[in-house]
């Protein structure tokens, strides 16, 4: 019996003799330092928001702001983890140099990543767009949903969430229609061959009336004959609405022709549709 017991001391020792204290108390320690610089970075970036939200710079508060929540806390693992590696014998030089080969294969494969990390500065330094705005890009048009370090995310009228790498966008032209004060009703209104001059001029009236007595409609409104063509006599509406948002547009320019088309009924003013004339000649 007594000599089990020895048998059992001699393995606790054995096993305390290769089980390295000093380094799980080093590990835990790091550990430690990461989650309270973790925790300062956290209200460094409260604070900032704070600071941009009364600024009202959303583009920094909204896209510029995560970005360096990301690239702090990944200097602070790095250089920790590093720390720790150094003192507990292992070389960083000599790691660094064993990873050179593959550094330069994972350089070559990173070289997209690099290149929509820095199209992303290039967006929000240039203020292109932020979140919310809604844009026209390389094909494709919709609502910016999201701007992270690689790419945006854009959803479209169909409702589809569509991913550009950000370094195409930063060399493609852009078409932030959320920065436009105004947007243009352009309209034609067909009536048909008969209606004589009076009539006309009623119309063009009853097109000037409507748009200059909505709210949302400016005062520069132009309407005037525009053509004859095949089957109607045109009269072009050039107006704006007092809005960058394209469901305002579309809002304001529905209640405009149907209010039109209303007048135009009551004044029995009547709309031109395509139409033949067909004559037979006798013999």
């Amino acid at each position: 019996m007594l000599t089990e017991i020895m048998g059992l001391v001699d393995k606790f020792e054995t096993v305390f003799k290769t089980f390295k204290l000093d380094i799980v108390l080093s590990a835990i320690i790091n550990l430690i330092i990461i989650a309270v610089l973790f925790k300062l970075t956290n209200l460094f970036m409260q604070k900032l928001k704070e600071r941009a939200a009364k600024q009202d710079s959303s583009a920094l508060s909204n896209q510029l702001i995560p970005i360096l929540d990301k690239i702090i806390k990944f200097l602070i693992l790095f250089f920790v983890i590093a720390s720790f590696l150094q003192t507990n014998g292992y070389s960083i030089t000599s790691l660094i140099a064993g990873f050179g080969i593959t550094g330069v294969a994972i350089g070559f494969a990173a070289q997209q990543t690099v290149a929509d990390f820095f199209g992303t500065l290039a967006i929000i330094a240039d203020k292109m767009y932020k979140i919310g705005d809604y844009i026209s890009i390389a094909g494709v048009e919709g609502t910016v949903e999201d701007v992270n370090m690689l790419s945006t995310k854009i959803r479209t009228l169909d409702d589809f969430l569509v991913t550009v790498p950000n370094n195409n966008i930063s060399g493609a032209t852009i078409v932030n229609m959320s920065k436009a004060k105004k947007r243009r009703i352009n309209e034609v209104f067909g009536v048909t061959y008969d209606t004589s001059n009076e009539k006309l001029q009623e119309a063009m009236q009853i097109i000037k009336d409507v748009c200059n007595e909505h709210n949302n409609v400016t005062k520069d409104t132009n309407v005037f004959i525009e053509t004859l063509s095949a089957s109607s006599i045109d009269i072009r509406l050039q107006t704006y609405v007092k809005t960058g948002a394209f469901a305002n547009l579309a809002k304001v320019r529905s209640e405009v022709i149907l209010e039109v088309v209303k007048r135009f009924r009551d004044a029995e003013i009547d709309f031109a549709f395509p139409s033949q004339s067909i004559y037979i000649e006798k013999k």
